[in-house]
């Protein structure tokens, strides 16, 4: 059992659609994808397999496609109009980023979907939400970033380095997760109503939501944060927190000892290593592990809660000196203080942590072949995560999808 086994989801392929419908399948529904005749752009989005491109080899297409199936529709004929409402008809939900104006021309508006299929969940993915007066402008994953605002906070200390756009298609994913959440919580809903309702998200909003102080800054006092190296961004600049290590690696000492536990913890670690004599600040820390309790507001106040605090960002930098980025991270998760390797997207992969949890997924791709993948975002106990099946090849599942419409074949499932 799967959490999400018996919903049905349709599926309009798009950009701003793919992640979502890849959680919704990967937790157990079956996700029926709606392509054109010649197969979704996305099939052509690069890095290739083997780096050579070619059909069914995009893995863009590969990642963000586990878990679904496939059907090839041409919307632009009467023919493919009926089939795809004969789909929205037995569905569960409708997951789309279509124009206002396209919608309604596939008779797909809410009060025609609402008298074929009472019970459907139909969320929308656009770029300013559906009654927005910027309803029809495009948008890609970038000026979704930067209209919303993660942009300005994302870079270096140095300004006169342009803003840095996140990458991993983060605009994309903001609006995915945020349609899948409210698909949730509708399902949940549904279950007492028995009615579906329309979700309208805007991907500008999603965006915004996740700037931290940066938005409510400006809206209550007009003043504005500032880049930072490593750190959130904050009106005032902050002490650094990236430090480089022996092997020339970085990491993010994150938030540094603030209680006498934490403090009490470092100084075992510095004695573990041997380094203790040797960092003049060493008294400091002693202190703190010493105290009942530490306060921050005590900083520039007393004297020597300043010094106690102050000695522990010069043991972070002192011990970084003398070990490796990886030594540095166990060595800081063993005395209770977070902090994190700045590790490249195929390092954090491979990570141990990772392969200890099974975030590596092996996925078939058939003739033998196996692909590693990576896996769950999140565990369940009683409904565990699962890639169901590969990325669909284009047309796979035309014949098998029209059968179960036509009732010859129960309902599809991954």
């Amino acid at each position: 059992m799967t959490a999400l086994s018996g919903i049905v989801v349709i599926e309009l392929a798009s950009d701003a659609t793919a992640y979502a419908g890849k959680l919704l399948g990967d937790m157990g529904a079956d996700v029926i994808l709606v392509e054109p005749p010649s197969g979704s752009a996305m099939r052509s989005t690069p890095p290739f397999d083997g780096d050579e491109p070619g059909a069914e080899r995009s893995l863009y297409w590969w990642h963000y496609q586990t878990s679904k199936r496939s059907i090839r529709i041409d919307l632009d004929q009467t023919e493919g109009v009926d089939l795809l409402r004969r789909l929205v008809g037995r569905a569960d939900v409708l997951l789309e980023a279509e124009r206002p104006g396209r919608v309604a021309s596939l008779g797909l508006d809410d009060a025609v979907v609402r008298g074929d299929n009472a019970g459907l969940v139909h969320a929308a993915i656009t770029g300013f939400g559906r009654e927005s007066d910027r309803a029809d402008e495009p948008v890609t994953d970038l000026t979704i970033l930067a209209g919303g605002g993660p942009v300005w906070s994302c870079g270096y200390s140095d300004h006169s380095i342009a803003p840095i756009r996140g990458g991993g298609y983060q605009g994309f994913h903001i609006g995915a997760h945020y349609a899948v959440m409210a698909i949730l919580t509708t399902l949940i809903e549904r279950e007492t109503s028995g009615l579906g309702q329309f979700i309208d998200v805007s991907q500008h909003a999603a965006a915004n939501i996740t700037t931290e102080m940066a938005s409510y800054h400006w809206l209550i006092q007009q003043t504005t944060v500032q880049r930072q190296t490593g750190r959130h961004a904050s009106e005032r600049e902050s002490m650094p927190t990236q430090v480089r290590c022996a092997d020339g690696r970085y990491v993010n000492t994150g938030v540094l000892p603030r209680r006498p536990h934490e403090f009490r913890g470092l100084v075992a670690w510095m004695r573990d290593l041997g380094l203790a004599d040797e960092l003049p600040e060493m008294v400091f820390l002693e202190m703190g592990a010493a105290r009942e309790r530490l306060e921050l507001g005590d900083i520039g106040r007393d004297d020597e809660t300043t010094a106690i605090f102050a000695a522990a960002r010069e043991a972070m930098a002192f011990i970084a000196t003398r070990v490796s980025a990886v030594d540095y991270f166990l060595g800081a998760q063993r005395a209770g203080i977070p902090v994190g390797v700045v590790y490249s997207p195929e390092e954090a992969f491979e990570d141990e942590h990772f392969v200890a949890r099974g975030f590596q997924t092996e996925v078939d791709h058939g003739g033998g072949r196996r692909v590693r993948y990576p896996g769950a975002p999140y565990r369940f106990e009683k409904t565990p995560w699962s890639i169901q099946c590969r990325a669909p090849h284009l047309g796979e599942h035309d014949g098998e999808i029209r059968a179960w419409l036509d009732g010859h074949d129960g309902p599809v499932s991954t």
